[in-house]
């Protein structure tokens, strides 16, 4: 949102994050239809309509739809079993939600009036928590106690493996965290460049250096925008690869 004042042009870019209600104002309680329940409902409706619609006439020779589908589940299951193993294709269901969720709804988001859920901590958070979760019980069923040999280095000297068991604990909770801030991080910055690029735009209607700074801008704009395409899809592979590795350390916790 942009405007022009007597002082000048005063812009938000951050109110595109804002959850708001869909239907009237208020306060927003758990059940309240909001903006950020909208676009993760559509982009359920956009990973249904993939893999079951698209898939549903399946043929030798694939449509684009079906190789689309195709090309994402043979990329996600490949991953799986070269970071995590055998062991972890079990969980190939999971992490091939996780990463089609995740990466429609940054696509989705860079819709002209969308919102992007995975730019709100909210989101990433419960992503990461569940991911996190996921591991360490799977660490303790499998492996039981013989999961803590994840923090005890044995192949470093005596001496140091307490500190560094230490640094492990600390570096192993810290996971779900640093996992859901970069996700938010990275979409909700990339949104805000776009959108103050995108305020200088109107400049060239209201005085002269608009004439300069208008086209300056809208350059700016897209290279933002090819850069945040670039971005959505990274973002998905990296909170996918990281889940893999995580599982792999739970599978396998033996240094």
């Amino acid at each position: 949102m942009s405007e022009a004042t007597g002082e000048g042009l005063v812009f938000h870019p951050m109110d595109q994050f804002i959850v708001k209600p869909l239907f009237g104002e208020g306060p927003i309680h758990w059940y309240t239809p909001t903006n950020a329940a909208l676009w993760m409902g559509i982009t359920v409706m956009a990973i249904i309509l993939l893999l079951v619609i698209g898939t549903r006439g399946r043929a030798v020779i694939p449509t684009r739809i079906q190789s689309i589908a195709e090309l994402a589940y043979g990329f996600i299951h490949k991953m799986v079993e070269d970071v995590a193993g055998k062991d972890g294709l079990k969980f190939f269901p999971y992490i091939f939600t996780l990463f089609l969720f995740i990466v429609f709804s940054n696509f989705l988001g860079l819709l002209p009036k969308a919102f992007t859920p995975t730019s709100h901590i909210a989101v990433t958070a419960v992503l990461a928590m569940l991911v996190f979760l996921t591991v360490t019980i799977v660490g303790f069923v499998k492996n039981g106690a013989g999961f803590l040999s994840l923090f005890w280095v044995s192949s470093a000297p005596l001496a140091l493996r307490p500190i560094l068991a230490l640094i492990e604990v600390i570096s192993y909770f810290v996971r779900p965290v640093s996992h859901s801030i970069r996700l938010a991080g990275n979409m909700m910055a990339g949104h805000a460049v776009i959108k103050v690029f995108a305020a200088f735009a109107p400049l060239i209607l209201m005085s002269g250096i608009g004439i300069a700074v208008t086209p300056l801008s809208i350059v700016a704009i897209t290279a933002m925008y090819g850069l945040e395409v670039l971005v959505a899809f990274i973002q998905a592979y990296v909170f996918t690869i990281l889940t893999c590795v995580y599982l792999k350390d739970a599978l396998h916790p033996h240094h």
